[in-house]
C-alpha cells in the first residue's frame, strides 16, 4: 500500500527558504516517478517539479533555478528545497507518485497523493 505524507510547510517572508519533505511507504524509488504539485485558491493545480525513475528531473519555468527536487532512498523520502520564495509561490503543496513501467518513463499524471502541506509567502 502506497502512502505519502508531506511535512515542512509554513509561513515565510519573500526571499526566504523552506524544505518540504514527503515520507513514502510502499514505493521502490527506482520503479516510480514522483512529483511535487501545488494548487493555490482559484487556480489550477501546477506541477512544479518531477523526479523520474531514472533520476532525471524537470521543473516548471516558474520555479526553475529556485526549487530543487531530490530523493533519499535510504530514508524513503522525497524533498523539495525552495529558495528565493515569492508571494506567488503561496499554495498547498502535494507530493505524488506513479509506478513507472520503464526507467525513462516520465509521468504526466499520478496515481498516489499525499494530503498536502501549506506554504504561505508574505511580501
Amino acid at each position: 500500500q502506497v502512502q505519502l505524507v508531506e511535512s515542512g510547510g509554513g509561513s515565510v517572508q519573500a526571499g526566504g527558504s523552506l524544505r518540504l519533505s514527503c515520507a513514502t511507504s510502499g514505493i521502490t524509488a527506482s520503479r516510480y516517478c514522483m512529483g511535487w504539485l501545488r494548487q493555490a485558491p482559484g487556480k489550477e493545480r501546477e506541477r512544479v517539479a518531477s523526479l523520474n525513475a531514472d533520476g532525471s528531473t524537470n521543473y516548471a519555468d516558474s520555479v526553475k533555478d529556485r526549487f530543487t527536487i531530490s530523493g533519499d532512498n535510504a530514508k524513503n523520502t522525497l524533498y523539495l528545497q525552495m529558495s528565493s520564495l515569492k508571494p506567488e509561490d503561496t499554495a498547498m503543496y502535494f507530493c505524488a507518485a506513479r509506478f513507472a513501467p520503464w526507467r525513462g518513463f516520465k509521468c504526466a499524471t499520478y496515481d498516489y497523493w499525499g494530503q498536502g502541506t501549506q506554504v504561505t509567502v508574505s511580501s
